[in-house]
């Protein structure tokens, strides 16, 4: 496993994405994933799974300091106040002291960015998160945070699979130190595992489309991935991806397929995209 380094963090360039897990299941999940060797763990509190996710890692006896957790303030709650109490809230129902990195969630047009930032920076200060970072900001949002932040900023959470072109924000969050974490990063197949680019790569390095699609992600400079799954044979897979590399042709291959530009978040409350 290799390890992003942004601003400051260092953040596990694999990680568990614990969307819709819940309960026992996402506990036992959680454990399994960190018994393997994972050792990034993404919650948020729209997810209400953090009291889950809080019992997996203690349930996996791995030290606390040795697990990158990243949880997230919900679009709605991130004006000055509400963003600390949902920090406070995150915490008490994980069972941390502190967070390695918390995030906004959305961004929300009727909540003034320079209170949400302030107050993210708040949390940062008292102690309980030791990184701060965005998801979901397009590149005119995300430089306008990264301005109004005292402590650097270290990550922006996006969609991001080789059918929708980020490089927009990806060449901000460089040129700024932050990592690019996607989400969604397999694009939860969709066909693109039958893309012959992708094929053709599983084939030569025997590996599986996943692990291809996956490799693409970590092996691009300041990004790091957060698949999610509800199998624990699929876990395995996942992070069997440090093994091999893919040939500068087999990444333009897969690259050459953000064309479709294709969307899987797109809620009513979205920002404004950048244009591909």
């Amino acid at each position: 496993m290799h390890n992003v380094n942004a601003n400051g963090a260092s953040i596990p360039a694999l990680g568990l994405g614990t969307w819709t897990l819940r309960g026992e299941d996402c506990a036992q999940l959680v454990s399994d994933a960190l018994a393997i060797g994972y050792r990034h763990v993404d919650a948020a509190r729209m997810y209400q799974n953090e009291v889950a996710v809080g019992a997996g890692l203690r349930a996996s006896g791995i030290a606390r300091d040795q697990v990158f957790v990243t949880t997230k303030v919900w679009w709605t709650d991130i004006a000055p106040g509400d963003l600390q109490r949902s920090a406070e809230a995150s915490l008490k129902d994980l069972g941390l002291d502190q967070v390695d990195l918390l995030l906004i969630h959305w961004p929300n047009p009727n909540i003034p960015l320079e209170g949400s930032i302030r107050a993210l920076n708040a949390v940062k200060r008292e102690g309980l998160a030791r990184h701060i970072g965005v998801a979901n900001f397009p590149t005119a949002l995300l430089a306008r945070a990264i301005e109004l932040s005292d402590a650097p900023l270290v990550a922006n959470q996006v969609e991001h699979h080789p059918y929708l072109d980020q490089r927009r924000v990806l060449g901000l969050c460089r040129g700024s130190g932050l990592a690019m974490v996607s989400y969604c990063p397999l694009f939860r197949g969709g066909g693109l595992f039958e893309e012959r680019a992708v094929q053709d790569a599983a084939a030569r390095h025997g590996k599986t489309p996943g692990q291809i699609v996956l490799r693409w992600h970590v092996q691009q400079e300041g990004v790091a991935a957060i698949p999610r799954t509800t199998k624990a044979a699929r876990l395995a897979e996942n992070i069997d991806i440090f093994d091999f590399a893919l040939s500068a042709d087999e990444m333009a291959a897969i690259s050459a397929l953000r064309g479709q530009n294709k969307r899987l978040c797109d809620g009513d409350f979205a920002p404004e995209w950048d244009a591909a």
